[in-house]
């Protein structure tokens, strides 16, 4: 590594700890998300579900059915002010006494479905109803199935991609409107070492942006590592290079601070939904998967949760690994044949 490339690095160093919005976006949101989330989602009983019973005939009857049952929250209201309950989407499902009894629920809304099994459930035994083959429940709390092992490396992999696409994009056009990059032609720096010396400033960060959120899931929630922490690591810096490449990439040409954030924000966003940071991507059709799949955000994050959560070697999450290496080569590398210092 030569001398000016060591001091670019160690300036871009210094000029993050001078901006406490970047390090608070940096380092501590995600933090905070992970505690706010993991709180949210805490190893605890569903909510019950949201019923209302609609005024009628036989209402006492459902009311006094459904008031016995510790999974559905009821109420009791007149037709109109149930159905802008429901709209509202503060009601799951509506009961309408009659024979038989109807259910109004929206089938799309995940906990609409889950009312209409409760609430069905119920009825049927109050009327009589006997299971023809008798079943056991075995409920897991395990470590590794809860939705806060899943919802931490879906946050370090947003993590990482946040601090090579603003860290990186936002920075150096900054230094563009401030006319500090035209300053700079009047050294003997190159482009590749001023561009490298950003993606380098990534990797120095690396064990302030993951062991942080790392230790505090392990104290707040007891989200451990199932693999080792080297593949770990190794996943995490093959993220920030992957995404340093792209902020460089976005950052190359762009001229305001307009400019870049909406190219940022055409970069961060389809990723955040697409690659499952807050939910599966299985969610999605199969005919999106193959596209889905190589989101360097998707391959950072399923290498992540499948180190942390499964255990995997290194070699099991190769394909990943190499598409998060290809990322972060082939935008580096177009960044270095398009950047303009103006």
């Amino acid at each position: 590594m030569n001398k000016a490339l060591v001091q670019l690095t160690v300036t871009r160093v210094r000029e993050i700890f001078r901006q406490p919005e970047a390090i608070f976006w940096t380092f501590l949101f995600p933090v905070l998300m992970s505690v706010i989330l993991g709180v949210a989602f805490r190893s605890e009983r569903p909510d019950p579900s949201a019923a209302v019973v609609v005024e009628g005939r036989g209402a006492d009857l459902l009311e006094a059915t459904l008031r016995g049952n510790a999974a559905v929250r009821v109420e009791r209201m007149d037709a109109v002010a149930a159905n802008a309950r429901l709209r509202a989407g503060r009601a799951a499902i509506l009961l309408i006494p009659g024979d038989p009894v109807t259910f109004r629920f929206d089938p799309t809304r995940p906990e609409s479905e889950v009312a209409r099994v409760r609430v069905n459930a119920a009825v049927q035994r109050a009327a009589g109803r006997i299971d023809p083959i008798a079943v056991r429940e075995e409920r897991v709390n395990e470590r590794g199935s809860r939705y806060i092992d899943f919802l931490v490396p879906g946050l370090l992999g947003m993590n990482l991609m946040g601090g090579g696409l603003w860290g990186i994009g936002w920075t150096i056009v900054e230094m563009r409107i401030r006319k500090l990059l035209k300053l700079q032609l009047t050294t003997p720096m190159r482009r590749r070492d001023f561009l490298l010396s950003h993606v380098l400033v990534r990797l120095v960060f690396i064990p302030l942006e993951v062991l942080p959120l790392l230790s505090l899931s392990f104290l707040l929630f007891d989200v451990r590592v199932a693999g080792s922490l080297g593949a770990v690591a190794l996943v995490s810096c093959l993220g920030a290079i992957s995404f340093a490449g792209i902020g460089t990439l976005i950052a190359s040409r762009a001229r305001t601070t307009g400019a870049i954030s909406g190219l940022i924000n055409l970069c961060s966003l389809p990723m955040l939904v697409l690659s499952g940071v807050f939910f599966s991507t299985a969610r999605f059709p199969e005919t999106l998967q193959p596209w889905i799949r190589a989101l360097p955000l998707t391959a950072l994050i399923d290498a992540l949760r499948s180190v942390m959560g499964e255990g995997a070697t290194i070699a099991a999450i190769g394909p990943q690994l190499i598409l998060l290496a290809l990322w972060g080569v082939a935008s580096f590398a177009v960044a270095l044949r398009v950047f303009r210092w103006s």
